[in-house]
C-alpha cells in the first residue's frame, strides 16, 4: 500500500459516518488537463469534501478541503453543534 493509499485510507475511515463528510477518490480528475479546483462547487450542500492528491515518486501529498460556506459557516455548524449536544438529528433545520 502506498503513501497515499494509506493517507485516503485513513480519511475515509476516519470519517466513513459523518453525515456531511465526503472523501474524493485518490487523485480526483478536479485538477485535470488544466482545470481549476472550483471553490463553489460544494455551494449548497452543507458538505465538507476532501481530496488527496498525491505522488508516490516525489513522496508528497496535497489535502483539500472544499466546503459549504454559507451551509456549513459558523452559523450551519453552530445550529449542527446544537443539535447533537440536545440529541437531536443532527441535520434538523438545516438545508
Amino acid at each position: 500500500m502506498t503513501v497515499a493509499d494509506k493517507c485516503l485510507y485513513f480519511f475515509h475511515v476516519f470519517y466513513q459516518n459523518e453525515k456531511y463528510v465526503s472523501v474524493a477518490a485518490l487523485n480526483d480528475d478536479s485538477l485535470r488537463q488544466g482545470k481549476f479546483f472550483d471553490a463553489q462547487a460544494a455551494n449548497d450542500t452543507n458538505l465538507v469534501q476532501v481530496f488527496v492528491f498525491a505522488n508516490d515518486k516525489t513522496k508528497k501529498a496535497l489535502l483539500i478541503a472544499r466546503l459549504d460556506n454559507l451551509g456549513k459557516g459558523a452559523s450551519g455548524a453552530a445550529v449542527q453543534n446544537l443539535n447533537i449536544m440536545l440529541g437531536l438529528d443532527e441535520d434538523l433545520g438545516l438545508c
